[in-house]
């Protein structure tokens, strides 16, 4: 799993570093981006409660989906 922040729809409200804080950082101007590349599996869950909570629906879960050959797909 991946996380993208919208920065145009990002308000700053900051519900996701509340929630989780080691997968959310603060620009200069108080707005939220990803901290991580990836999701590890202990805090998907945080990921996903950290998205249900923002206001403006600007955090994007990426789910990558493995294929029969095992590659990874987003």
């Amino acid at each position: 799993m991946k996380l993208h922040v919208s920065t145009e729809l990002c308000q700053g409200h900051n519900n996701c570093i509340r929630i989780a804080p080691q997968l959310f950082q603060l620009d200069a101007s108080g707005y939220a981006s990803a901290r991580l590349a990836a999701i590890p599996v202990a805090l998907e869950s945080l990921a996903e409660l950290a998205a249900d909570n923002c206001p403006e629906c600007a955090i994007e879960i990426i789910r990558e989906e493995v294929t029969e050959a095992g590659n990874r797909q987003a």
